[in-house]
């Protein structure tokens, strides 16, 4: 019997070099580990009706305003937006304060290059906190996969490429990996040996955020399952699966 071809894996280390990756037939994974991910994950995990991504802190307070239940949220360069209710860390959206609203989030990067993806299959959302139930999905869907890293303004980061590398640790066997990128990713995932907030303490955006006191954020979004759900963008709104 012919053994079926398995499907491809790749990664893109930047919104920047999206345009060189054919999206059409392939599941998008959106990552952005400090913290736009992370915080929608955690957010419809304790029971958020939905989350819905904006570009800018104008269309945020705009849709925030119709759209009963809601709140606004989000950060620029790591700090709380005037004129939203609400920061971009996971920990702010407890069962008992999300469940059954509406999030209108934007961030720096993880919504704008949710935003930059056209044309693909599917997009779904990417973290530590739900690694293993995205990982499955994705074996289970058996379709080309992109994992795209929200980098910072453009810029490699290394946190969303750790985590990339921790995906295609686990699919590898389901994917074929002619990607130098995923390469890389699986490499960088090898050599921290499973102690992430070891290996991203002397990161940039690590250095960035907890120089805001974000410590406890920061080792909260590396924490592996501690959400398992599966995000995934349906229309506007990114709803668990």
């Amino acid at each position: 019997m012919e053994q079926k071809n398995k499907p491809v894996i790749e990664v893109c280390l930047s919104p920047a070099l999206l345009h060189l990756y054919n999206v059409a037939d392939t599941v998008v994974v959106i990552i952005d580990i400090f913290r736009a991910t992370s915080t929608i994950t955690a957010a419809l995990h304790n029971g958020a009706k939905c989350v819905i991504p904006v570009a800018s802190v104008e269309e945020c307070i705009r849709v925030g305003a119709s759209v009963s239940g809601s709140i606004t949220a989000g950060e620029r360069d790591g700090k709380v937006i005037e004129g939203l209710q609400f920061g971009n860390s996971p920990s702010e959206y407890p069962s008992e304060f999300i469940s059954g609203k509406t999030l209108v989030l934007t961030t720096t990067n993880g919504t704008r290059l949710l935003h930059m993806v056209t044309g693909a299959e599917e997009i779904v959302i990417g973290s530590f906190l739900n690694l293993h139930a995205l990982c499955s999905y994705l074996v289970l869907r058996g379709k080309k996969v992109l994992l795209a890293c929200a980098s910072w303004k453009d810029k490699f980061n290394l946190e969303d490429t750790l985590f990339a590398g921790a995906v295609v640790d686990v699919v590898q066997n389901d994917f074929e990996i002619n990607c130098d990128s995923a390469r890389a990713a699986l490499y960088l995932h090898t050599q921290s040996n499973g102690d992430y907030i070891s290996f991203l303490r002397n990161s940039s955006h690590y250095l960035r955020l907890s120089a805001y006191g974000l410590h406890d954020e920061l080792a909260y979004c590396v924490t592996t399952d501690l959400h398992p759900v599966l995000p995934v963008l349906r229309g506007k709104e990114i709803v668990s699966l």
